[in-house]
Parts: structure tokens; sequence; C-alpha cells
């Protein structure tokens, strides 16, 4: 199907989805980076008792708060 006829049919509310190959459809801008940080040891043992606390994983504790901090949505099952 030709992009204009897709545009068009999305455009009138029918439903496209029968023409996308879910497996391969992305987010776009959620790609991952790794970076790597420091933190003193006491950091690292309170964001682990909190986590525990919450039932998360150190790593998606930070990326909450850091999502939080910055006002954008945590997107969920990255790395």
């Amino acid at each position: 199907m030709k992009a204009k006829t897709f545009d068009r049919k999305f455009d009138a509310g029918e439903k496209v989805t029968e023409y996308l190959d879910l497996k391969k459809a992305r987010r776009v801008g959620t790609e991952a980076k790794r970076v790597n940080v420091d933190f003193p040891a006491w950091m690292v043992d309170s964001l682990d008792r909190e986590a525990r606390r919450l039932g998360v994983t150190r790593q998606s504790l930070i990326k909450l708060w850091l999502a939080d901090k910055l006002g954008q949505p945590a997107v969920a099952g990255k790395r």
C-alpha cells in the first residue's frame, strides 16, 4: 500500500493496524543509550533500600526518578 493511501485511511478513522508489522514497531526517541555513573556507596545503599521497598530494580528506580525530574514519561521494559 502506498503511503498516501495509508494516510488517507488513517485520517478517515479507518483501522490501519492490519497493514503494519507491529513486531517491528518502535516508539521514536526510546532507543537505549548506555551511560556510566559513579555513585558514593551510601547512595547506592539508599537506592537499593528504596528499590526493595518498592519492589523494583535499582535501575528502574533511577530511571523513574530521572524521568519524573525531567518531566518525561518513563518507558517500561527498556534497558
